[in-house]
């Protein structure tokens, strides 16, 4: 303010390309044309003294950044009341609540007590599996754009799908009052759902199945291939994870074999996330069976069989916005990071 002052310009201005408040405009210009810089110094304040230092804050924010077990203490993460018992045990402030604690944290956008897991990336072959995948999501394979009669399926497994009898009736929710589901069940058993996911249509063509494996996932090869358009198609891409029921070359030509027209795509190790059926079982978890309440495996499958059919009448296809440019950077940044931890061998992906 004051600087602009001594360009000549008016409170009014100052006070619009500052966005302050024209009397603090004046308040400011006045104190200083009085006093000086001295003007422009905090005036003593009322009230009581800080009863600890930046110090001893700055302390405390340290023993929040560092591992528990690091200090010694039987803990696996930082809580405000465990950080302030131990900035007292240690002697860096006399007496300290929680609640101050939190408030320093705050500062700096600190919680120690989240977490974040994630994985190290050991697929040696990583970039040109996940661009591959990538690539057909684009309709691209090879650098060759797909055609009409090309089609990309996304496939997998929803292992242990249980049917729980809870031995109460669950209660509708009501005025300001959520659902309510009891806590006690009967176990009824569990299921495998397989799902194949047309990519470019949204369509689902799923079963049910007792457990997974080679014998399940190829049934539901063929209850997508054996129907149009899929049986006449030039390709079907079929892109699928490491699982045990397709894994490896053995299970792409399995599926060649059986449909020459198929071709199987995997995803990278522990990079299911790329597999779009994810997302729909996603869905499937939140809408059809949490907060599972069913009678029995029947039930389950009805509802399933159900829930898919509701799905295909709506569905548009996932909006994917993960390319492969997002790739490369997801990935410098990842090999940044070992750079600046050379003990790590791999790099880390972020689950």
């Amino acid at each position: 303010m004051v600087l602009h002052a001594a360009r000549g310009r008016s409170n009014a201005r100052i006070a619009r390309e500052t966005r302050l408040h024209l009397d603090t405009v004046r308040r400011w210009r006045h104190r200083f044309a009085e006093q000086g810089l001295a003007g422009l110094r905090d005036r003593q304040r009322s009230g009581r003294p800080s009863s600890f230092t930046p110090v001893q804050a700055a302390e405390v924010k340290a023993l929040a950044c560092r591992l528990p077990a690091e200090s010694g203490v039987p803990l696996s993460r930082w809580s405000c009341p465990e950080l302030a018992r131990e900035a007292i045990t240690r002697g860096i402030v006399t007496f300290l609540s929680a609640s101050t604690v939190r408030r320093w944290l705050k500062t700096d956008a600190l919680k120690p007590w989240q977490h974040h897991s994630w994985i190290f990336i050991t697929d040696p072959d990583f970039r040109p599996r996940a661009q591959r995948v990538l690539d057909l999501y684009a309709r691209t394979f090879e650098g060759i754009a797909l055609g009409d009669d090309e089609y990309v399926i996304s496939a997998d497994e929803k292992t242990s799908v249980q049917a729980r009898c809870r031995c109460h009736p669950s209660l509708a929710p009501g005025q300001a009052r959520a659902m309510r589901v009891n806590h006690t069940y009967r176990r009824g058993g569990a299921l495998a759902y397989l799902a194949a996911y047309d990519v470019r249509e949204a369509k689902v063509f799923g079963r049910c199945e007792e457990t997974t494996g080679i014998v399940p996932f190829m049934a539901l090869v063929t209850q997508v291939m054996s129907q149009e358009p899929y049986a006449s198609a030039k390709r079907v891409f079929w892109i699928v994870d490491n699982g045990s029921s397709h894994r490896g070359k053995k299970a792409a030509d399995r599926l060649t074999t059986a449909f020459p027209n198929a071709v199987m795509v995997h995803t990278p190790v522990h990079a299911s996330w790329l597999n779009q059926v994810e997302i729909y079982f996603s869905v499937v978890q939140r809408k059809v069976v949490q907060p599972n309440d069913f009678t029995d495996l029947t039930q389950v499958r009805g509802r399933l069989r159900d829930f898919e059919n509701r799905y295909n009448a709506t569905a548009q296809p996932f909006q994917w916005k993960f390319t492969t440019s997002d790739l490369d950077d997801l990935l410098a940044r990842l090999d940044r990071h070992t750079s600046d931890h050379p003990e790590q061998s791999s790099v880390a992906l972020t689950a």
